[in-house]
């Protein structure tokens, strides 16, 4: 079932009373744009740690929702916009697919908050702690990171799964997520998502 103005497709089966959830910003993605190119190399380099926090989350029985930019196509709907981002995609790319089990809301504007259904879904899930992925973390990233902030949610923006094109100004969204927003930044690589998951079981 597809909400037709956000939107946002039910998985197979919901979760309720979930604690967290994973979110997967802008990874459907042409990478069709000025300095595209760039940024292409660097999601392939951060879509194994976002496939794997997937794995993790999908282990716990928690939802996985993909929140993405309709890159200006008013018309289209979530498979079309899927399968033009995933023709010709490297493997890396195409394994984070969405599956039927997974939540899509698509976003008209950088947060992923804004003019979508993600602040109704969210709680209807039950969920209070987020873990942010994907592109660009000084624009998609750190809007949805200040909206999620404002609305209490508990943050972990692990710093090898999201990426931009620009490294100083990857570091320095990371530094506002994280002193601003009080954010966990800690890499995959030194924090265990069964770790974190067992603090939002209990949080």
């Amino acid at each position: 079932m597809e909400a037709p103005e956000t939107g946002a497709t039910a998985p197979a089966r919901d979760r309720p009373g979930a604690a967290a959830a994973l979110l997967i910003i802008d990874m459907i993605n042409t990478f069709d744009f000025e300095g595209g190119e760039e940024l292409r190399s660097r999601a392939e380099a951060i879509a194994g740690p976002i496939a794997r926090l997937r794995a993790a989350f999908d282990a716990a029985d928690l939802p996985t929702v993909f929140v993405n930019d309709n890159f200006g196509e008013w018309h289209s709907e979530k498979s079309r916009l899927i399968e033009q981002a995933l023709d010709g995609a490297p493997d890396s790319l195409a394994e984070l697919k969405p599956r039927e089990c997974d939540y899509f809301v698509l976003k008209p504007q950088f947060s992923g908050f804004y003019a979508t259904n993600l602040p109704v879904l969210l709680p209807k899930l039950g969920v209070r702690r987020l873990v942010l992925t994907g592109v660009a973390t000084d624009i998609c990233v750190l809007f949805t990171a200040g909206d999620a902030h404002m609305r209490d949610y508990a943050l972990w923006v692990p710093g090898d799964a999201v990426a931009t094109q620009d490294d100083d100004r990857g570091r320095w969204a990371l530094e506002i997520i994280a002193q601003s927003m009080g954010a966990d930044i800690a890499p995959t690589r030194e924090r265990s998502p069964d770790d974190w998951l067992a603090e939002a079981h209990h949080g």
